[in-house]
């Protein structure tokens, strides 16, 4: 299967071509404002390295930062209804509980707390409102909104009071966008309904990146299907994409991890992604990043879906360095390196000018830094090693010694070691994000309560892991080469009947599309 993975990144676009587990060509290429311009120019470019014309490509995957950058930027977000069924119960705390006081005040999302919402058993707290729920759909339609996001207690069990809502609001709202959070996130109603929100606040913005890359697609004559990344290694298809924008976010350092793991043979090891603006600092476990334990803030706003466990630095090649100070970063120049480092006759001192005046690099005019003190220089390299050596630090969950694997285009900062750390710096090592895009698996995930008093603890995870295993077939995993991944069982001690959570996940490879 001839796949082509591409990475859209702050600073770069990078793209390759892989047979299988064979890299046939791979292309780096500055990103464009437009979402188009650098893809378009990454897609030509790298088919033609490989000697293939449109029509062999089998499938295209896509990893793109814009979804990321759109909420921490608070830009091209649409504004949204958010419906939680949950009255009497859960009135105390409406939506929006603990958001940044900056995204509150842009006015982009009204809320409804609606009679409704489940036990932790399954049984209604209340039953719905159907009158209550046509006039809010009425009062939506007045403010012209068009994004909806339903949010039920414990919906993630039973999840049908969501979805007879949904069906109410189209009858009323046929052109809505309506995210239900079961299909988004895990235990902890806020968090759930945080998740479900901002993927609705993204739903204009999926609409215009979707087309967008399909538009260069078709422009590049290539007809496969393409996918985009989520954030836990597998991938999503056009369609998805546009109805879940919000699992994309963080895909990026989750391709690298995937990518170093392919580049460098190692499926357990500690992996610094280092761009243009960031330095990403994850554990790879059995070939996939460790994700999270905890809830992740997104853009400021805490959520509970599935993410990876990366620690980020303001550490990259374009970072900017304050030569009075000998202070470096979190500010980059990004994608404007090529004209603004001095190694390429811009004005400005970058930690990559710091390199190459290290000797640790070997890019640009490197006369062009001659006149950076040699002192200075040392300090500065002392710097970015301690940074990243806290980072790795950091990161730790134990004594056990790790490898170290150093990928990205921003790895020419890093020489031989990360201090008294050798790293590996794997052929292929700017890019690995690409890599692991073009790699990315299908997947299907089980996040349920069980009651074990009234069946086995064996039936029960078996039950979840056919049902994960269909889910991951559904989305086109191939027969045979699914495998369960991150098996989690919590007790729920206060609660009656032996309640246990059960969360599974169930990868394969992708099959061939007709």
């Amino acid at each position: 299967m001839i796949k082509l993975g591409i990475d859209v990144g702050g600073t770069n676009t990078d793209a390759v071509v892989m047979d299988g587990k064979r890299i046939l060509a791979s292309w780096k290429t500055a990103t464009t404002p437009d979402v188009t311009g650098g893809v378009l120019a990454a897609l030509r470019a790298v088919c033609e390295g490989a000697r293939l014309g449109p029509g062999a490509l089998d499938a295209v995957m896509i990893g793109t930062t814009h979804f990321t950058n759109a909420l921490v930027e608070r830009r091209g977000l649409n504004p949204v209804a958010a419906i939680r069924l949950g009255a009497p119960a859960t009135t105390g705390l409406p939506a929006l509980t603990d958001w940044p006081v900056d995204f509150v005040a842009k006015g982009l999302v009204r809320s409804y707390i609606v009679r409704g919402g489940y036990e932790f058993n399954g049984k209604d707290i209340a039953p719905l409102d159907h009158a209550e729920l046509a006039a809010i759909a009425a009062d939506i339609a007045a403010r012209g909104i068009r994004d909806i996001a339903l949010c039920g207690v414990f919906s993630f069990i039973n999840g049908e009071q969501e979805r007879t809502a949904a069906a109410i609001l189209r009858e009323r709202l046929p052109q809505a966008r309506i995210t239900l959070s079961s299909d988004i996130g895990r235990i902890g109603l806020l968090e759930r309904e945080n998740a479900a929100i901002l993927n609705a606040c993204l739903g204009e913005l999926a609409d215009s990146v979707v087309d967008a890359y399909s538009l260069a697609l078709a422009q590049s004559g290539i007809e496969a299907p393409f996918y985009l990344t989520q954030n836990d290694g597998t991938l999503l298809d056009a369609d998805q994409a546009r109805r879940f924008p919000i699992r994309t976010v963080a895909s990026g350092p989750t391709n690298s991890m995937r990518g170093a793991a392919f580049l460098s043979g190692l499926k357990d090891a500690i992996v610094v992604d280092i761009g243009g603006t960031t330095a990403d600092v994850g554990i790879l476990a059995g070939g996939f990043p460790r994700q999270s334990g905890v809830a992740v803030q997104v853009g400021g706003v805490r959520t509970n879906f599935r993410m990876p466990d990366v620690y980020s630095i303001g550490l990259g090649g374009g970072s900017v360095v304050d030569r009075e100070r000998e202070t470096i970063g979190p500010v980059s120049v990004g994608y404007r390196i090529h004209t603004e480092a001095l190694v390429y006759g811009g004005a400005t001192t970058t930690a990559t000018d710091v390199a190459v005046a290290a000797g640790i690099a070997a890019l640009g005019n490197p006369q062009l830094v001659r006149h950076l003190e040699p002192a200075a220089v040392r300090r500065c390299v002392a710097r970015m090693q301690d940074m990243l050596f806290d980072a790795i630090e950091r990161m730790r969950t134990s004594a056990q010694p790790l490898p170290v694997v150093v990928v990205g285009g921003g790895s020419i900062l890093v020489g031989a070691a990360i201090r008294d750390l050798p790293v590996i710096v794997p052929e292929g090592f700017g890019v690995a994000n690409a890599v692991g895009a073009a790699m990315a698996q299908v997947s299907g995930e089980v996040d349920r309560v069980v009651l074990l008093a009234s069946q086995t603890r064996e039936v029960a995870l078996a039950q979840a892991e056919a049902d994960a295993t269909a889910l991951a077939l559904a989305a086109g995993a191939l027969p045979g080469s699914v495998t369960v991944l991150d098996v989690e069982e919590t007790p729920l001690t206060y609660l009656p009947g032996n309640a246990t959570r059960i969360h599974l996940r169930a990868v394969g490879d992708l099959g061939q599309q007709d």
